[in-house]
C-alpha cells in the first residue's frame, strides 16, 4: 500500500514548527557572574503570546498519526494480528529513539553531578534537553488505545470524537471552576484523542464524504476559540507560560480542543492544493528529508542551543541587546540560521545511530501476531511513567540524577524489546509477512 504523502508532509510540517517555535522563543541571557539564564520570553514579552497561534501545530501530528494508525491497526486484524503485538511494535518505533537519547543525555548528567557542575546549571539544561517529552506519553497512551478506539470508530464514526470532545469540555469545566485534583489529567487523552480520532475518520472518508464539513471544522472551531479567549477565562496563549490561570496545555483545554478542530478543518481544506504540490518530485525530494528524520529533529533540536549557548554566550562573545528589543528581534534570524546549521551536522552525525536502531527495532520488535501479550504492556506502562517524569522534571531535577524513571525507561524498553514466541511460530497458514507489513 503507497503511502500518503500529504499525510508525511503533514508530520514534518508539525514537527519543523515546533523546532522552530521552540528556537524562536529561547532567549539567553549571561550574568555578571557568568551563569546562564533563561528568560521566558512569552511572559517577558507578553504580545508573544500571539505567535503561538502560528507554532502551536501538535493537533495536526495527532490527527496525521490517527490517518496513519487507523490504516495499520485494521491491517493489522485483517491478517490476524493481536492488540499486543500490534501496540508493542508501534510503540517501539518511539521507545528505542528516545531510550537511546534519554540515556546519552543521563549519561551526561551524571558525568557532570558527578565533577561537581553546579546544581541549578544542571537543572537548567536538564530541563530543556526534556522540554519536548510531554507529547511522548500522550502519544504512546493512544496508540496503546488503538484496538478499542477503532473499535468505537468502526461501530459509531463520528460520533466517538463528538462525545470525548464533550467529555473534555466537562472535565476542563470542573478544572476550571472547582480546581478538582488529578481530574485534569483526563484531558491529555481526551483533547488530543479528538484530534488522533479524527485521523480514524479522515483516513474512512467520513471528514471529506461531506464537503461543508472541513469549512464547519475550521469556521466553528475558529469562533469558538476566539469566543473562549475573549469571553471565556482562557488566554490566547497556546504554550504554558508560568504563573498563568488557566493554562490552555496544563491540561489542555477548551480553547485548546477548539483550536485543534479548527486546524483540522484548515488541513482538510488544504489538502488537495498541497496534495498536487506534493505530486511534483522536485517538492516531495525537498518534504521527504524531513518526514524521515522528524524523530530525530524532535528529539535533539535542543542540544544546538546548548551547543550556541557554550560557544557563544559563555565566552561573551554573543550581543546580548535587552530582550524584546528591536535589536534582539533583529538577531533571532542569524540566531536561527546558526542553530539551523548545528542541527543539520548533528543530524548528518546521528544518521549511523538511526541505521543502528532501525536495525534493531526490525530484529526486536514484537511481532503482531505476538502470543505473550503481558510483555509490551508492561513494558509501554514502564516507559510511559518514567517519560512523564521527564517531561514533567526534566533530566536532573534539583541537579540530581534521576534514578528511579531511568531505571523505569531502562525496564520498559527491555520489556518491549525481549524475544517472545508468536502465533505465527504455532500457526504456520498465517503468513508472517502480511501481519509485519500492517505494523
Amino acid at each position: 500500500m503507497s503511502r500518503d504523502r500529504y499525510v508525511d508532509f503533514l508530520r514534518a510540517w508539525a514537527i519543523g514548527l515546533v523546532v522552530l517555535g521552540h528556537w524562536l522563543i529561547t532567549a539567553l541571557v549571561r550574568e555578571p557572574d557568568g551563569e546562564i539564564r533563561a528568560p521566558e520570553l512569552l511572559a517577558t514579552v507578553p504580545w508573544t503570546q500571539w505567535l503561538t497561534l502560528g507554532f502551536q501545530i501538535m493537533p495536526l501530528f495527532f490527527l496525521a498519526g490517527g490517518h496513519a494508525a487507523g490504516g495499520s491497526w485494521a491491517r493489522a486484524r485483517a491478517a490476524g494480528g493481536t492488540a499486543a503485538g500490534w501496540v508493542g511494535a508501534r510503540a517501539l518505533r518511539l521507545l528505542l529513539p528516545a531510550a537511546v537519547y534519554s540515556g546519552l543525555v543521563l549519561s551526561a548528567v551524571g558525568i557532570c553531578s558527578a565533577v561537581g557542575v553546579d546544581p541549578n546549571t544542571l537543572e537548567l539544561v536538564g530541563w530543556a534537553m526534556a522540554m519536548q517529552f510531554w507529547f511522548l506519553p500522550v502519544y504512546l497512551l493512544l496508540s496503546a488505545l488503538t484496538p478499542p478506539l477503532h473499535a468505537a470508530h468502526r461501530r459509531w464514526g463520528l460520533l466517538v470524537p463528538v462525545a470525548m470532545g464533550a467529555v473534555a469540555l466537562v472535565t476542563d469545566t470542573l478544572v476550571v471552576t472547582v480546581h478538582t485534583p488529578y481530574i485534569g489529567l483526563l484531558d491529555y487523552v481526551l483533547v488530543w484523542g479528538v484530534a488522533y480520532q479524527l485521523g480514524f475518520c479522515w483516513q474512512d472518508g467520513l471528514l471529506t464524504e461531506r464537503r461543508p464539513l472541513p469549512a464547519a471544522l475550521a469556521a466553528g472551531g475558529g469562533l469558538a476559540f476566539a469566543a473562549l479567549i475573549t469571553l471565556g477565562p482562557f488566554p490566547v496563549s497556546l504554550i504554558l507560560v508560568t504563573g498563568q490561570t488557566p493554562s490552555n496545555t496544563d491540561p489542555p483545554s477548551a480553547a485548546m480542543l477548539a483550536w485543534a478542530v479548527a486546524q483540522v478543518g484548515l488541513c482538510l481544506l488544504a489538502a488537495p492544493v498541497v496534495r498536487r504540490l506534493l505530486d511534483r518530485e522536485r517538492v516531495w525530494r525537498a518534504v521527504r528529508p524531513v518526514g524521515g528524520a522528524t524523530m530525530t529533529l524532535y528529539l535533539w533540536h535542543m542540544l544546538p542551543v546548548l551547543i550556541v549557548a557554550a560557544a557563544f554566550y559563555l565566552t561573551g562573545l554573543a550581543p546580548e541587546p535587552a530582550v524584546g528589543s528591536a535589536a534582539w528581534w533583529g538577531l533571532r534570524l542569524p540566531w536561527l540560521l546558526v542553530l539551523g546549521v548545528v542541527l543539520t551536522g548533528v543530524v548528518r552525525a546521528l544518521r549511523p545511530l538511526e541505521r543502528g536502531l532501525a536495525l534493531l527495532h526490525e530484529r526486536t520488535r514484537p511481532d503482531p501476531g505476538s502470543s505473550r501479550s503481558w510483555l509490551p504492556w508492561l513494558g509501554l506502562a514502564a516507559s510511559v511513567t518514567a517519560l512523564t517524569r521527564f517531561a514533567t522534571r526534566g533530566f536532573a531535577p534539583d541537579g540530581r540524577f534521576p534514578v528511579l524513571p531511568a531505571l523505569g525507561l531502562l525496564l520498559g524498553t527491555a520489556l518491549l524489546t525481549a524475544r517472545r514466541g508468536t502465533t505465527t511460530e504455532r500457526n504456520p497458514g498465517k503468513p508472517k509477512e502480511a501481519l509485519r507489513e500492517s505494523a
